[in-house]
């Protein structure tokens, strides 16, 4: 069932340069959100016939009652937001979509790029809590692209990073650390599930590697999304039906995670 919780700001601060972190008092949201869903934000500064933007969640903690959503400046409305303050009030809906499973045999790795990171923390604290133990690998171009990195050594994940130029972990991209990883549990024949979200080329290579291990792997597809609803049909993403028919899916409604061995890219 979707929610329209009018929140209050309760903090908002940098997350790294041209990012930030914005939580909300959402008690509602918070008990209701699942690792992988997203939300629509009402910018409140933004004329009223404005979209919502949607926001990945970066956590939902019931006890707390808070939901926290990490996002990047790129436009008008994200500029908005950032000007927005501690004590202001934000309409936020939600659940939206469908998220990651938290169950998982073996070791889950998860596979980060960017702010793509974002909904891989709230899936690392619901595996760390199920007794878990996740590896993050995360890659951008230089250590600037790595976000968050301290959140998730908070939870006690192993945390390997690659960046392009090498101003940070490997130098190169981040499917180096993930192969060395891959290799080492193939060969000790250690289970494993994968669970990836960022830019298309990485969700792609890990599709690639999920379906080439015959290992589940589980793809948050990054799509652009308007009405978050499924109205508008603007998040189109070519699935296929276990019967071998190819269907257009909306990453709204029917994502925006589906299983790597559905997807046609």
């Amino acid at each position: 069932m979707l929610i329209d919780e009018e929140t209050t700001i309760v903090s908002h601060e940098a997350a790294g340069p041209g990012y930030r972190f914005l939580v909300v008092a959402a008690p509602k949201l918070a008990a209701a959100l699942a690792p992988g869903q997203f939300v629509h934000v009402k910018v409140p500064s933004l004329e009223s016939s404005a979209l919502r933007r949607p926001f990945s969640v970066f956590d939902a903690d019931p006890a707390a009652g808070t939901v926290t959503v990490m996002y990047k400046i790129v436009g008008r409305g994200t500029a908005a937001l950032a000007r927005e303050v501690p004590g202001g009030k934000v309409m936020v809906l939600g659940p939206l979509g469908h998220g990651f499973p938290v169950a998982c045999t073996g070791t889950p790795l998860l596979v980060g790029g960017g702010y793509g990171v974002a909904p891989l923390h709230f899936l690392a604290t619901r595996l760390v809590a199920a007794g878990h133990k996740p590896i993050l690998f995360v890659g951008g171009r230089t250590k600037d692209d790595l976000l968050a990195l301290d959140r998730f050594a908070a939870l006690g994940v192993d945390v390997r990073t690659a960046t392009n130029d090498g101003s940070a972990g490997a130098k190169g991209f981040v499917t180096d650390p993930l192969d060395d990883a891959l290799i080492e549990l193939r060969q000790t024949g250690g289970a494993f599930e994968l669970f990836t979200c960022g830019p298309d080329g990485l969700l792609k290579a890990v599709a690639q590697r999920a379906v080439g291990t015959g290992r589940p792997g589980w793809i948050s597809m990054d799509r652009h999304m308007v009405c978050g609803v499924g109205g508008c049909f603007a998040c189109i993403q070519k699935i296929k039906l276990p019967n071998g028919e190819v269907y257009n899916a909306r990453c709204c409604v029917n994502g925006p995670v589906f299983a790597a061995a559905d997807i046609v890219w």
